[in-house]
């Protein structure tokens, strides 16, 4: 799905998103709910990026990546955590892009998520490459998600890499 979100665009550089697994729910602009084998995913974008939720069974999950005020938890390059049977694991990267390559890529990405049936796009007023988008998936019990976090104004993507469930897949052993 993807929607214009009625908003200032807040997220002004890569460098300003922090993490958090321990926000509430925030307001959202948009929202996708979704279930996946039996998981409610809600994927959330906020004015200053994206919050996603996860329900399963006895446990959850609430990830923001965002600009928070006030946070002093930067953008991790990868963490890993532990919640009783069930496992976290988040990654991030930037990639820094030449004006074309970055608009070229906006494209696909937007493109990518804004007809899946897993993925939220929501792009901000002023810009068509500036744009926040998740996407979701399960793979072999676990929950995945992606997103990408553009700044046309530094020609960056933020991207991130979800994984929360039981166990450790086979493929990343």
């Amino acid at each position: 799905m993807l929607t214009t979100l009625k908003t200032g665009y807040t997220d002004t550089r890569a460098a300003d998103l922090g993490w958090t697994l321990d926000r509430e729910p925030l307001p959202a602009l948009a929202v996708l709910d979704l279930e996946l084998s039996g998981a409610q995913l809600q994927l959330r974008l906020l004015g200053a990026s994206h919050q996603v939720l996860l329900a399963e069974a006895q446990h959850s999950c609430y990830e923001t990546v965002a600009c928070m005020p006030g946070s002093s938890t930067p953008l991790p390059l990868g963490v890993t955590r532990r919640f009783g049977d069930w496992e976290y694991e988040f990654a991030a990267r930037v990639e820094t892009l030449k004006g074309e390559s970055f608009e070229g890529r906006a494209q696909e990405l937007l493109a990518l998520v804004a007809d899946h049936p897993y993925g939220l796009a929501g792009t901000f007023p002023g810009s068509p490459h500036a744009f926040t988008a998740l996407l979701a998936q399960r793979i072999e019990g676990q929950v995945w998600w992606r997103t990408w976090h553009a700044y046309p104004q530094e020609c960056r993507l933020v991207i991130t890499r979800t994984r929360v469930g039981v166990g450790m897949p086979a493929a990343l052993r």
